[in-house]
């Protein structure tokens, strides 16, 4: 059977799917698995044996330039031309289901009452129910499996294989990371300014773990608060160079634990069976597992997760000393 998923994006919400690829080559071993991705993110799925080819469009562009709709048009119908049997969208929003539909008539996604953009369930076939605000990494191990009809429990989630593979090039001065056992690594930024726990705060905890840290930066302003934070850190601090996803990959790998906000580096220790902590605020704590090694602190807020609040910024009112405390009881 060949099967194809359409997650686009984004990077947190890809690695959260993934993990559902290792229980359907378990269950399914005859079962080729292609993936649908935007460019940008597609290095995260490399090296990963369960998928059979990477399959990277940009219908983000499409926004900026409407010339491209063409060429973008093309290259889907050149993938279809593999006759998917199944074709899963993963992420419920009415261009994903366009892409899943162009791919084949035979698609599957979320029932109405499941998906974030409603009109793109009449574009499926066969529809999943799991509610909008369960656990993000339930709903998205049930949309891919049950489909396959795989059911897959709690506790193989919980004790699932790492599934983020990265490749070391001796040609690249970043790709082998700090090997140092001590070392944390620090994500600050995020796509709102109210999910981004304060510098400040940040530079607190550094200085109250009393470890070497890490810390890395996507954007020009993370760097300058990552400067910031590095210039006043006494020599505990230091800034690491803008990395592609595969170097990323490596040095969570290394890391001996990671913290930062709820943003898609941040989950990829979990993909990696990395330790971690991951700050919320605005967002819901269900977007996440907890285990023995993977733990969420939550501002006071109450969360609606049918309507976020953007304008939420309690996440400054965790406390730097809980934050201390818990990675103490992580680090080695």
């Amino acid at each position: 059977m060949k099967l194809a998923i359409v997650k686009l994006s984004a990077l947190g919400d890809i690695v959260h799917a993934m993990v559902a690829l290792q229980f359907i080559r378990q269950a399914r071993p005859e079962i080729t698995i292609d993936w649908f991705v935007e460019e940008r993110f597609a290095e995260v799925l490399k090296h990963n044996p369960d998928i059979q080819r990477i399959c990277p469009v940009n219908i983000k562009s499409l926004k900026q330039n409407k010339a491209n709709v063409v060429a973008e048009w093309n290259k889907i119908r050149q993938y279809a031309a593999k006759n998917y049997d199944v074709v899963i969208d993963a992420q419920g929003l009415i261009k994903s289901s366009l892409v899943s539909r162009m791919l084949a008539r035979n698609t599957v996604g979320f029932d109405r009452q499941s998906i974030r953009e409603k009109p793109a369930s009449w574009l499926y076939r066969q529809t999943v129910h799991s509610p909008y605000d369960a656990n993000t990494i339930d709903r998205n191990v049930k949309v891919i499996t049950e489909p396959m009809g795989v059911t897959v429990t709690r506790d193989q989630i919980l004790n699932k294989k790492a599934f983020l593979h990265y490749h070391v090039d001796g040609n690249s001065e970043h790709a082998t990371p700090q090997n140092e056992k001590d070392t944390s690594l620090y994500f600050i930024g995020s796509t709102w300014p109210s999910r981004n726990y304060p510098k400040q705060q940040y530079l607190k905890v550094i200085q109250g773990i009393g470890r070497s840290a890490l810390i890395a930066w996507g954007s020009e302003q993370e760097k300058q608060d990552a400067q910031w934070i590095v210039e006043r850190s006494e020599g505990q601090a230091s800034l690491l160079p803008r990395l592609n996803l595969n170097e990323l990959k490596a040095v969570i790998s290394q890391a001996s634990l990671i913290i930062g906000n709820d943003t898609g580096p941040t989950h990829m220790a979990w993909a990696m069976n990395r330790p971690s902590i991951t700050l919320f605020g605005p967002t819901p704590v269900s977007r996440v597992y907890q285990t023995d090694i993977n733990k969420v602190l939550k501002s006071p807020s109450q969360v609606n997760p049918y309507k976020l609040d953007k304008n939420d910024f309690s996440i400054s009112q965790i406390n730097e000393n809980a934050i201390i405390e818990l990675a103490q009881s992580l680090l080695p």
